[in-house]
């Protein structure tokens, strides 16, 4: 059975990372932007990150420029913009694609195990999806869902 930890990423600094790094811990994967109505959704994963790393929780945050050309930057853009604006601390990657047959292959995986509103299909920028430590799809939420609604299902896969 394919499990989170099978895939690998392009760190926002072009290193390979293979996601059976996080084996243990809780994920939680984010399609971001920093030119969206949602960006300020960062601190509220960043708030997240820093209360529950020493648990166990580590964020990923995955830049996408799939909706309304909303990541127009480069990695280095995003990075600065990212650690300048809102002091992000959890890992990022380089930019991908969500949807469509060019989606990276964690995403095209994701939307398999947790459609969502309407379909499989990544709908906007700053959809979550959180991943138990067994690299299992807990659950899915859209991107209106804010961070911080998302405290007491965190706590629950970092307790087992």
């Amino acid at each position: 059975m394919t499990t989170a930890h099978d895939f690998q990423a392009t760190t926002i600094d072009g290193e390979t990372q293979e996601l059976s790094g996080y084996k243990g811990k809780v994920m939680l994967v984010v399609n971001t932007a920093s030119k969206c109505g949602f960006t300020p959704q960062y601190e509220g994963l960043e708030t997240l990150y820093e209360r529950y790393a020493d648990r166990g929780l580590v964020v990923l945050g995955f830049p996408c420029d799939q909706f309304g050309n909303q990541e127009p930057g480069d990695e280095e853009e995003i990075k600065s913009f990212c650690s300048l604006t809102y002091n992000v601390s959890f890992p990022m990657f380089a930019k991908v694609l969500v949807n469509g047959d060019d989606a990276h292959p964690l995403f095209a995986w994701l939307r398999e195990e947790k459609a969502g509103l309407g379909g499989g299909d990544i709908k906007w920028n700053f959809t979550k999806f959180l991943i138990d430590p067994d690299g299992k799809v807990v659950q899915r939420y859209e991107s209106t869902i804010k961070p911080e609604a998302l405290a007491a299902d965190i706590e629950g896969s970092l307790a087992g």
